[in-house]
């Protein structure tokens, strides 16, 4: 065993050098290459030969069939907060692992909280859908109303994608397991989709917040996750795949991926989803302080100890029968 022995490569980065989630490159993919590692950097290492990611700056690694990644790989992408997604064929199954960018549960308390209870959690669910009506009052629309007519603007949308660049459409069909058994436009929404589901994990993790814990979703490890990403399919998905079957690629899900990386950029999607969770979650209260500031009250490597009058009281504290409070009789070992 090497117990005493220094890990080897550059030390790991403190938590406030960082790159703010919403500052972060959206996501690469690779498929039969070995990752590797190489300072604070990743290598990728195929038949073209080798190239440097910078891990820092990465939001989202999607591993597709045929890769390798090394232990060392691992632990610098972990270090610097980044998710790996590991993708089926094609990148449409996925399995992420992520690091918060933050050592607070403030929001994460926040949306436990507010999706625990009926009211809170329809008033967050009804704001979801008025980001996606804007001009359009749903304060009075029950979830059955708003589902029905969430449904016919995502059919509008299709159709007018479809008008737009000659795309035939008719409905949505794709199997998981088998991502050639659909037809152009399947494959291409589903490897659109399964971009801006990685992204918004990506983001929902490195906020601190549970992918579990949905409002309009339940049920599902990712539920949260298709909350947020459904706020942006009829901008961003859906137009990505539909433009690019229209260009007839050779590698549906290969130009998908590319033109979905141009279009979250250009949309500015990381800085916006950013901002959205914060605001449906109620943290619009940091906003009147700078990001300095604003990092501190988010980050601080805080733990306090819950009470039930209080709320909270210092942890690393011995709360021992000196407090005459607790002083029933018993010494600390013996209870």
């Amino acid at each position: 065993m090497n117990a005493g022995r220094a890990v080897p490569g550059t030390p790991p980065p403190e938590l406030g050098e960082l790159v703010r989630a919403e500052d972060r490159l959206s996501f690469a993919y690779f498929e039969h290459c070995v990752i590797n590692r190489a300072d604070n950097a990743i290598t990728v290492i195929d038949e073209t030969g080798t190239h440097h990611v910078p891990a820092a700056t990465l939001s989202v690694l999607m591993l597709g069939p045929g890769t390798s990644v090394t232990h060392q790989a691992m632990t610098v992408i972990g270090e610097n907060g980044a998710t790996v997604i590991w993708v089926g064929e094609r990148g449409v199954r996925m399995y992420a692992f992520g690091k918060p960018l933050t050592h607070s549960s403030a929001l994460l308390q926040r949306q436990a909280k507010l999706v625990s209870n009926t009211r809170t959690r329809l008033a967050v669910a009804r704001t979801m859908y008025q980001m996606r009506f804007p001009g359009e009052d749903v304060g009075q629309l029950t979830m059955q109303q708003l589902r029905g007519r969430e449904g016919a603007r995502v059919r509008r949308v299709y159709r007018e994608c479809s008008a737009r660049t000659g795309v035939d459409w008719d409905k949505r069909t794709y199997d998981h397991a088998d991502f050639e058994a659909g037809n152009d436009i399947n494959k291409a929404l589903s490897a659109a989709h399964t971009c801006l589901y990685g992204l918004t994990h990506a983001v929902i993790v490195a906020l601190g917040c549970s992918p579990g814990l949905g409002f309009v979703h339940v049920g599902h490890e990712r539920s949260f996750v298709y909350d947020i990403a459904d706020l942006y399919k009829a901008e961003l998905s859906i137009p990505v795949a539909f433009e690019t079957v229209a260009l007839q690629p050779d590698d549906i899900g290969a130009a998908t991926r590319r033109r979905m990386r141009d279009a979250v950029y250009d949309l500015s999607i990381m800085k916006r989803m950013v901002r959205d969770v914060r605001n449906l979650l109620g943290a619009e209260e940091c906003s009147d302080v700078d990001d300095d500031e604003r990092t501190s009250k988010v980050d601080a490597d805080h733990v306090g100890l819950w009470d039930g009058k209080d709320g909270e009281v210092a942890a690393g504290v011995s709360y021992g029968i000196d407090d005459p409070e607790l002083d029933d009789g018993f010494a600390g070992d013996e209870w």
